[in-house]
């Protein structure tokens, strides 16, 4: 499926079959090479936080694991961002931007499977499982992974962790790496001067049936 342009869609983050984070998201174009979304600064979201409000990245793995969760509404609080899905791909692209001047900072290489699309008329999104290790790449070409100590940490952890193959989620990164250092699309400035539509303001909550059951490959 394909989704329209301009279409209010959610792009949420499983972790085994458990909703992790979702956020609203405004398709840009969605053709042979991929979905590309926007997200405003405001936009609503929902993330999974313990009973007593704490995220995981604020405490260990191992007391994660053993907490009850809850789905926390919210807003997005970081700069305005606009995510690439190529097709089939093991990742994502997203250009951050500076709050300030809203100028293109750099590109973030998201390490997560293929995102699986669903629509259930009102409400559409895509699903992915996020895979924790990331890429930062530069304008100029220049890149260094991120969060390779929570990769590692959770590793420990099969029984409850979310990536089942370690070594093809780094294969990728090289791979996105390669690409990113040779300057091939979409790291060729491609978007890097994206303006979002003037009336694609954030809405006021997330649309109805944003916690539907999370899509199975």
């Amino acid at each position: 499926m394909r989704f329209e342009r301009d279409r209010l869609i959610v792009h949420r983050s499983v972790r085994r079959g458990r909703i992790g984070w979702v956020r609203a998201a405004r398709v840009v174009s969605d053709d042979e090479r991929g979905l590309l979304v926007w997200i405003a600064r405001g936009a609503p979201v929902a993330n999974e936080v313990t009973a007593d409000g704490r995220g995981m990245r604020t405490m260990p793995f191992t007391e994660w694991i053993t907490n009850p969760y809850r789905l926390r509404p919210g807003t997005w609080d970081g700069p305005p961002l606009l995510k690439f899905h190529p097709v089939g791909a093991a990742h994502s692209v997203w250009w951050f931007r500076d709050p300030r001047t809203d100028r293109f900072t750099h590109w973030y290489v998201n390490l997560e499977e293929p995102a699986i699309r669903w629509d259930d008329g009102p409400v559409a999104g895509i699903d992915v499982v996020d895979q924790d290790l990331d890429v930062v790449i530069q304008p100029d070409g220049t890149w260094c992974w991120k969060d390779e100590d929570e990769f590692t940490e959770r590793l420990a952890y099969p029984e409850h962790y979310w990536v089942a193959d370690p070594d093809a989620v780094r294969t990728e990164g090289e791979r996105v790496i390669k690409m990113a250092e040779a300057g091939q699309f979409p790291f060729d400035g491609t978007w890097c001067d994206f303006t979002p539509d003037p009336g694609w303001t954030a809405p006021a909550r997330l649309p109805a049936g944003w916690d539907r059951p999370p899509v199975r490959r």
